[in-house]
């Protein structure tokens, strides 16, 4: 039997966060509420509320990211949910590359989607938006994955597509974004 790792990584992606925006924390103060919370290491990964935090064998991860939101909203107002991943099941996901059999040159951004966790993805769903903008071409259980097209000059956004048709709050992130964080941490 094999022992579990001392440490596991994950990853928050929060929602419709910038740092340093209204309502929004500095890097300094994202990665500080991790550790407040009780992770061993925290480091933001870019600007768009990405973080990579770890924690040992013990600690729930969920709760550390809970804790921290709580820290968040009293930091900054912080309201907006965070997402999280583990950095395995990442690498796993990147390692699939379920994007490799996609040839459209009309693509604008390649997007994963971080569903909340009570999103039931119903068979009827409309996976193509009415002005053709956004195309989800796969459900993973956790995350859709689609392409984002630029009609004149405003690309689709999954995201919003997702939320409306679920009713649920999601987050969005680049393919390459998810790509680099799981190259970089695992």
């Amino acid at each position: 039997m094999r022992t579990p790792p001392a440490t596991m990584h994950y990853a928050a992606f929060f929602r419709n966060l910038n740092l340093g925006r209204p309502n929004a924390p500095t890097k300094v103060q994202l990665e500080q509420a991790f550790l407040d919370a009780g992770a061993q290491e925290a480091a933001s990964f870019l600007t768009n509320g990405t973080l990579v935090f770890s924690v040992g064998a013990r600690r729930s991860p969920d709760r550390v990211l809970a804790k921290a939101s709580k820290l968040l909203n009293s930091v900054c107002g912080l309201v907006e949910p965070g997402f999280l991943r583990s950095v395995p099941y990442l690498a796993g996901l990147v390692a699939a590359d379920p994007f490799a059999t996609v040839v459209d040159a009309s693509v604008y951004e390649y997007c994963v989607t971080f569903l909340h966790p009570a999103a039931e993805v119903p068979a009827t769903l409309s996976l193509r938006s009415r002005r053709g903008d956004v195309e989800v071409f796969r459900f993973t259980g956790t995350e859709a994955l689609s392409l984002s097209r630029k009609i004149g000059n405003t690309a689709g956004s999954p995201n919003a597509l997702l939320e409306k048709q679920l009713g649920l709050p999601a987050t969005t992130r680049n393919w390459n974004t998810v790509r680099r964080l799981a190259l970089a941490h695992s």
